[in-house]
């Protein structure tokens, strides 16, 4: 008798193991690893990790039009980070913008994108963070002045801006696209940057990933536009782009060579294609072309001479640029925006390149701001922006002295 009860005690502890194989816990290394994964596909870091600080320690200074805020410690430090943070308060925060505690947060932390995460996707990443080195550092979150520091007019905010719910998938669309979407719209929160805000600091969802001013940058259009987008960049372009920093139009540089180096060239190859195919599919507007201005427009004549002198070296006489080292210029999407910011910007204060895996040597532009003066760099931007198949708008001295004050402080 005692030995059938031992037998039958073995077999249940035998079936116990084996289920306990087939599901692993919550906090298995399976999850915490896909929560990795998951963490540095949202670029996790660009907020919440100082250069050269402790990871998800916070401080990170993220400048909007209404003031500063900054990146909380999201380590499992039990005073400063998220260490007494639940899995269930955890969701709130990625999927309602609620901070322990019922305080809304403000849109600066992406969640009106990481709404559309899963919330399988979001307890690996809460595991991930909850499995980190705790680090003590105090963050004051909220450094905006009086009356924007109030969060309760946050709650109208959220009534206008947000809209709550995870990705449904498309059915009438593939499963790389659906994927695609899930992480642009999604973790990739690629519309915090990329889509143009309203007079609130919200998703101008209207013009989806067609361009927005980040921090004194703008962030190109990357729909398929095929002038102002990305539509002449074939899937892998983009792939090449986002793994490497370069592909044969483009060099990334600013806020996205910081994304590059940190996020994207870590992705799977399954997920890059994904992001390619879903954004070589959406946003066609078939605007026609304005007329570039005349080649005998006195600012475009004062152009062409600055360019041959400072810029023609590295950017070709045609603006041809050299692939995968000098951003090419001619009909760039860029070049083609409504918006001059990052081509003033990188004229004033040069630019320096991420370093890959794959590319580890980020090429750089020097500043030209001492010895442009306003109406130089107006010239020379109007002149790139109405040459080699390019027209835009003419840039105005004001506008690049409203840069260059807005970049010395």
């Amino acid at each position: 008798m005692r030995n059938r009860f031992l037998i039958a005690v073995g077999a249940l502890t035998l079936v116990a193991y084996a289920a306990a194989a087939q599901s692993p816990r919550e906090d298995s290394f399976e999850q915490i690893d896909n929560g990795r994964y998951l963490a540095t596909l949202g670029d996790c870091t660009a907020c919440h990790t100082l250069p050269g600080g402790k990871p998800f320690a916070g401080g990170v200074v993220l400048k909007t039009p209404f003031g500063d805020l900054a990146g909380a410690n999201i380590t499992p430090d039990l005073e400063t980070g998220i260490g007494r943070m639940t899995l269930e308060e955890f969701q709130k925060v990625m999927s309602e913008g609620e901070g322990r505690g019922g305080y809304h947060l403000y849109g600066a932390m992406p969640f009106t994108a990481y709404t559309k995460v899963s919330k399988e996707d979001n307890a690996a990443i809460y595991a991930y963070l909850q499995s980190l080195e705790p680090v003590n550092n105090k963050v004051e979150t909220n450094l905006l002045p009086f009356p924007f520091s109030v969060r309760k007019s946050l709650s109208v905010w959220n009534a206008l801006n947000f809209d709550q719910g995870e990705y449904k998938p498309d059915a009438s669309k593939s499963a790389d696209w659906n994927r695609g979407a899930y992480i642009v719209q999604g973790l990739g929160h690629c519309g915090t940057c990329h889509t143009p805000k309203n007079i609130l600091g919200g998703d101008d969802n209207d013009k989806f990933l067609q361009g927005g001013v980040l921090d004194n940058w703008f962030a190109p259009d990357i729909t398929a536009d095929p002038r102002k987008g990305i539509g002449s960049w074939s899937e892998d372009d983009i792939i090449a782009y986002l793994k490497t920093g370069a592909n044969r139009f483009d060099v990334a540089s600013g806020p996205m060579a910081e994304q590059v180096e940190h996020s994207s060239q870590h992705w799977a190859d399954a997920d890059l294609k994904a992001v390619a195919t879903y954004l070589k599919d959406i946003g066609k507007p078939d605007a026609p072309a304005p007329d570039p201005l005349p080649a005998t427009d006195s600012r475009l004549v004062s152009g062409a001479a600055i360019y041959a002198d400072r810029c023609s070296a590295c950017h070709t006489p045609t603006g041809a640029g050299i692939p995968k080292l000098f951003p090419q210029l001619a009909k760039a999407p860029l070049v083609n925006s409504d918006d001059p910011t990052t081509l003033i910007r990188v004229v004033l204060a040069g630019s320096q390149s991420g370093a890959t895996h794959a590319a580890p040597t980020g090429p750089s532009m020097p500043s030209f701001a001492w010895n442009l003066s306003d109406q130089d760099v107006a010239n020379v931007v109007t002149f790139v922006r109405n040459s080699w198949g390019n027209a835009a708008t003419a840039v105005e001295p004001s506008q690049v002295g409203k840069l260059r004050e807005a970049l010395s402080e």
